[in-house]
């Protein structure tokens, strides 16, 4: 088994004092006595916002042979970048982001970066928490397409989604109960972030009032239940063609 992790009390923290390793979460053992490493360990992770959390040892069942005493860093394959860091790079035209408010699947994000980068689109922003990161397992299913487009996580999907309106973004929301079909949307001549929702809650009301356009793919029958990373290949792969219509004319 492939495993981005890093293992033992002082790697961890080395890790966490350094900056250089991308940490998406710490796995604490129950049963281990809090020390003066651990507590340090917990507060520097609350200092830079990485989540940590005390599990029981049928989480750690897979790392036996790892000396990890008790803490075990779950680190990514890549570096994320910073929203506005994203912002600064280029002079963004006719471009698209997409923002993933909760996704949870491992393969449902794999797909999106796939489809992602096979349509042109700039960036993806995920949120640091409630939300499935960057592992071997999203890597595998991107088949290599991780590498080629930057991954933007953001404390706030809400403030991210700020950033971007005051940067001249429009934002397009999916939801089922939209009025909107997404083929009426015009998304050429304009930079536009396409937001998806979690698989079973949708996008957050929050991000859904703060949303330029909400949009749906029309279903035929009431059985409304299309995959996340399918629905955005369709919304996606239409703002392209309308791109691709209106340069060829």
């Amino acid at each position: 088994m492939e495993v981005n992790a890093i293992f033992g009390k002082n790697a961890v923290t080395e890790a966490l004092i350094s900056g250089n390793r991308e940490i998406n979460k710490i796995l604490i053992l129950k049963t281990i006595h809090t020390d003066k490493k651990v507590e340090q360990i917990k507060e520097i992770a609350r200092q830079k916002g990485i989540v940590f959390q005390f599990v029981g040892k049928d989480k750690f069942r897979d790392f036996e042979k790892y000396s990890h005493q008790g803490i075990i860093a779950l680190i990514s394959p890549i570096k994320y970048l910073d929203i506005d860091e994203f912002l600064e790079r280029e002079d963004y035209r006719d471009s698209s982001v997409v923002i993933l408010d909760g996704i949870e699947d491992a393969h449902n994000l794999g797909a999106i970066i796939r489809t992602a980068v096979c349509a042109g689109v700039r960036g993806i922003i995920i949120p640091s928490r409630r939300s499935v990161q960057v592992n071997s397992v999203v890597e595998k299913v991107s088949a290599g397409a991780i590498n080629r487009i930057p991954i933007i996580k953001v404390n706030s999907i809400q403030q991210a989604v700020e950033k971007l309106k005051k940067s001249n973004w429009w934002v397009v929301a999916a939801e089922a109960s939209a009025v909107d079909n997404y083929y009426d949307i015009d998304y050429t001549g304009m930079n536009f972030a396409l937001v998806m929702g979690a698989e079973h809650a949708g996008v957050s009301k929050t991000v859904m009032n703060a949303a330029d356009f909400k949009i749906k793919i029309p279903m035929i029958t009431d059985f409304n239940s299309l995959n996340v990373s399918n629905a955005f290949s369709i919304i996606i792969f239409e703002s392209l063609r309308q791109k691709l219509n209106k340069n060829f004319k």
